[in-house]
């Protein structure tokens, strides 16, 4: 009925909860298939396959990739959101943001760029373009 030498998958992939508390200090990269929640201070890159929540008291300098963020908060460097970024009215962020979608709570501090949806055109190249064209027009 049992058999004795069979094995059993003990991993459980995507849904592990990590954590770096509060007064922790990291430097260096950081890759999680799971969620991960930052109460501490993180300098370096983090590459999370689930839900990254940066706590009040949680700090990151560097690049950071996942698929949906809540921030309280602070980040400096490049924030990169699949889904949904989720700006607390703690969050101080200093950086550039891609994502598909963002809520920003009133008193959250935003300075950076932030580029939402799909394909994001370069304005200045679109304007150099249309001055070329009219140029070519007008015979210049």
């Amino acid at each position: 009925m049992f058999n004795k030498n069979a094995t059993k998958n003990t991993s459980v992939e995507g849904t592990s909860i990590n954590i770096i508390a509060s007064g922790t200090q990291l430097t260096g990269d950081i890759k999680a298939n799971g969620d991960f929640r930052i109460d501490g201070a993180l300098k370096g890159t983090i590459s999370v396959k689930g839900k990254l929540v940066v706590g009040p008291t949680g700090t990151i300098d560097g690049e950071i990739d996942c698929q949906n963020a809540d921030v309280l908060g602070e980040i400096k460097g490049r924030i990169n959101v699949s889904e949904l970024l989720s700006l607390k009215s703690t969050a101080k962020l200093n950086c550039d943001i891609v994502t598909s979608k963002i809520s920003i709570e009133p008193e959250a501090l935003f300075t950076g760029n932030c580029s939402m949806g799909g394909v994001v055109k370069n304005i200045q190249a679109n304007n150099d373009a249309r001055s070329e064209s009219k140029a070519k027009a007008a015979g210049i």
